[in-house]
């Protein structure tokens, strides 16, 4: 399981969980997938951790949507790169 943040074509960030990341990635840039991202293509992947299990990859995607801030999220990417 994976966490992992986009950087959307409007410079917005967007929070999911997957099982796989190429699919995924592949499904947000064709319109399937998230409402969110439908009209904010196209989107590219600047941060993902991998997670122990369904459990633990939605919690933490709820953690990072909803407790940190837009800097906080920043700062995660650029310690990725």
């Amino acid at each position: 399981m994976f966490v992992y943040l986009l950087r959307c074509s409007d410079n917005s960030l967007y929070c999911g969980w997957t099982t796989d990341l190429e699919k995924r990635i592949e499904a947000h840039n064709s319109g399937r997938g998230a409402k969110y991202t439908k009209n904010r293509r196209p989107v590219e992947l600047v941060y993902y951790e991998e997670c122990e299990s369904k459990s633990a990859a939605m919690k933490r995607e709820w953690f990072i949507k909803h407790k940190m801030t837009r800097e906080e999220k920043l700062k995660l990417i650029s310690n990725m790169i």
